[in-house]
């Protein structure tokens, strides 16, 4: 009998909506207050890691050398959270990326459980203004962890909380990081983006509209296929 997935465990940002433009402003606002510039390109290097990591990797980049004590760097943190949190207020359904409701829908029939595996403090309140959170049995988000991704805790997490073992989960995500993680979780791991930054997923797709439930299944199956 060909082995089914028991628990899909989904990233949220640029997999279920895309914020990822709304931390990019936020951050930036923030850098360029510090005397510090960063593009687009860097921003990719964001993706997937917890605020505090993100905050790290951005004043690294200031070549005056400046110092932050730890509780300058909660500050500074904060301050970018609240700006991204004003941004986010505008987020709708309308917002949920291509195909997304269709995989989830099918996921939902399929019996396996639903979780939510996300680096965001801010994910339950974003799952609410998308009209989502309905569908996902849990939610881990950085509160519920000790270690961002890529360390696998996120998804190893999500799993022990319905006893499922690893190996029968899947994990979906666009970011390196993020695919690492599920990976050292020994996950089945979804990556949604650019083949040149995540060609270690056990299978890819270039965008969500291309997710197909039956056919991420299948692929499962094949990867397990005896185990």
């Amino acid at each position: 009998m060909t082995r089914q997935p028991k628990l899909f465990i989904y990233d949220l940002d640029g997999i279920l909506t895309d914020t990822a433009e709304f931390h990019y402003m936020a951050w930036k606002k923030l850098a360029e207050g510090l005397g510090i510039s960063f593009d687009y390109a860097f921003n990719e290097q964001l993706k997937g890691i917890s605020r505090m990591d993100s905050l790290d990797r951005i004043l690294a980049l200031d070549l005056s050398g400046g110092r932050f004590t730890d509780e300058e760097k909660l500050k500074l943190a904060t301050q970018k959270n609240d700006a991204y949190l004003e941004l986010i207020e505008e987020i709708t359904p309308a917002h949920i990326l291509p195909g997304i409701e269709a995989f989830l829908e099918a996921n939902k029939r399929s019996g396996a459980k639903l979780a939510l595996g996300s680096a965001s403090k801010n994910a339950p309140a974003i799952l609410e203004k998308l009209g989502l959170a309905g569908y996902f049995d849990y939610i881990v988000d950085a509160a519920k962890v000790k270690k961002g991704k890529p360390d696998p805790e996120t998804f190893t997490v999500a799993a022990e909380a319905f006893g499922i073992d690893y190996r029968d989960c899947v994990g979906i995500e666009d970011a390196a990081a993020g695919v690492e993680a599920i990976n050292r979780a020994g996950m089945f791991s979804v990556g949604v983006g650019d083949s040149a930054y995540l060609s270690h997923a056990d299978y890819l797709v270039a965008e969500t509209s291309e997710l197909d439930f039956d056919k991420v299944v299948r692929q499962f199956g094949k990867k397990n296929a005896g185990l």
